[in-house]
């Protein structure tokens, strides 16, 4: 009996020694399973600033159609995250106020977004001597960020300096 005691103890040792016990400090970062908080590429608002980028890099190249195609990818995937944060909110409303108040956050954040596209692409449609194509987009802008705010006021001047609207607006100017 006392020969089986070292035997198995040798056993039972050998087996730890070989058996691959994972290490916990080797694990990847939790950030590498938030594919879509990536800021190359993801399903969020870095996304849009660097497609933003991108079609002012292109604008400063003269390369008008680079330009567009980037400010569109931004404006789609802007209306796209505008969507999908106002379903999320909505589904935690009065379940946890911090979602909601993230999602509003976000939200606001792409709504300024969408309205720098939207003025970027407008102005791009008034360089191709194209303004009823850029019309459309600065009422939106209007409406998205209202006349009090910057963006706004220069959709709006924009929309003035056009002839769609005849009224000056002589509101709060900000500088």
């Amino acid at each position: 009996m006392v020969f089986r005691f070292p035997k198995a103890s040798l056993l039972i040792i050998a087996g730890l020694v070989f058996y691959q016990i994972p290490i916990l400090s080797a694990q990847p970062a939790s950030s590498d399973y938030k594919v879509l908080a990536s800021k190359k590429t993801g399903l969020n608002l870095f996304t849009v600033k660097d497609l933003i980028d991108k079609g002012d890099k292109a604008i400063s190249k003269n390369d008008l159609v680079q330009a567009r195609k980037s400010y569109d990818k931004a404006r789609l995937l802007t209306r796209q995250l505008l969507g999908f944060y106002r379903d999320v909110n909505g589904a935690f409303r009065g379940i946890d106020a911090r979602i909601p108040r993230e999602m509003d956050s976000k939200g606001r954040e792409a709504q300024s977004l969408l309205a720098k596209i939207n003025l970027r692409l407008a102005a791009l449609f008034r360089r191709q001597n194209q303004p009823e194509i850029a019309v459309p987009l600065l009422i939106e802008v209007v409406k998205i960020m209202s006349p009090t705010k910057a963006d706004g006021q220069k959709a709006y001047q924009s929309l003035l300096e056009l002839g769609f609207v005849e009224t000056p607006y002589a509101g709060r100017q900000r500088n």
